[in-house]
């Protein structure tokens, strides 16, 4: 669904009337966009989110009670609407973004800064709709093969009768795409997600390195370093660097960083020494 399509419920939270009425204002002129709510302070506002299930919430930092943190803190970042901050603090705003606000408003802002954060909270909320659907295709997916590896899988601990993954579905926007393992040729680690390389493309999944690495078969897949796994076959050479850094070099050209703690395993099972490279042929 495009972004401007998705009916959107919209709390406002703000112990100043007009500021609730400017708001207001604003949201009448915006389509599919319903005001379903409005809270005086931070007590008001957690229980307006409870009651109301809004998608999007305008949150004030500065109220009595409760501010706009403790508001999130309560509800907690999981089960909180898409959020823009409203502040007239702008000290605020990188303590905003760590508590998953979407955007933030600062007093006094203009029209286009706010038509810039309703697009902004727009994207989020129809991007989360399209999740939705991607987890049920995968659900359907999985009943019908149960090797495949649902990206928001939690369990950690493999049976030793569970089969290494001979496929993994890869959530997008409204669809569900199945990449085989037999196509990767390394996955890195990029915070609480990993990014499956192909060598043509890359998937993103969120899912843990340790998970992953207990699920793929050994004999084809060596943990290199903690975040990453290489396919052994794919390794071309074995790099060491200067100040004992170590990598592996794949067949693509590609340079994955190797931990020193895992050299020796590596060199074990291809069967190889570490090359000494000098400092003048480091990549």
């Amino acid at each position: 669904m495009a972004p401007d399509a998705t009916p959107i419920r919209a709390l406002l939270v703000d112990d100043e009337p007009l500021a609730r009425e400017r708001l207001h204002e604003l949201l009448e002129d915006a389509p599919t966009v319903t005001v379903v709510g409005a809270a005086e302070d931070g007590l008001e506002a957690v229980e307006a989110i409870r009651e109301r299930a809004p998608d999007l919430v305008f949150l004030d930092v500065q109220m009595p009670g409760k501010n706009g943190i403790d508001v999130i803190e309560e509800i907690g970042t999981g089960a909180m609407p898409v959020t823009v901050f409203v502040t007239a603090y702008d000290q605020y705003a990188i303590q905003a973004f760590d508590l998953a606000a979407v955007d933030y408003l600062l007093k006094p802002f203009d029209d286009e800064r706010f038509e810039q954060a309703l697009r902004r909270a727009r994207e989020q909320i129809a991007n989360q709709a399209d999740e939705a659907v991607s987890e049920r295709l995968l659900h359907l997916l999985q009943e019908r093969d149960p090797s495949l590896l649902n990206e928001e899988r939690s369990k950690e601990k493999q049976s030793h009768d569970e089969p290494y993954l001979q496929r993994i579905a890869v959530q997008g926007r409204g669809k569900a795409r199945i990449v085989p393992v037999d196509d990767l040729t390394h996955i890195t680690a990029d915070g609480s997600y990993a990014e499956l390389h192909t060598g043509e493309d890359t998937y993103v999944i969120r899912e843990r390195m340790k998970t992953l690495a207990a699920r793929l078969d050994p004999d084809t897949f060596v943990r290199v370093h903690r975040s990453a796994i290489v396919r052994l076959d794919e390794i071309e050479m074995i790099l060491r660097g200067g100040g004992g850094n170590y990598a592996v070099r794949l067949k693509g050209g590609t340079r994955v960083s190797v931990s020193r703690s895992r050299v020796d395993e590596l060199q074990d099972r291809l069967g190889v020494d570490v090359l000494q490279r000098n400092d003048a042929d480091n990549p």
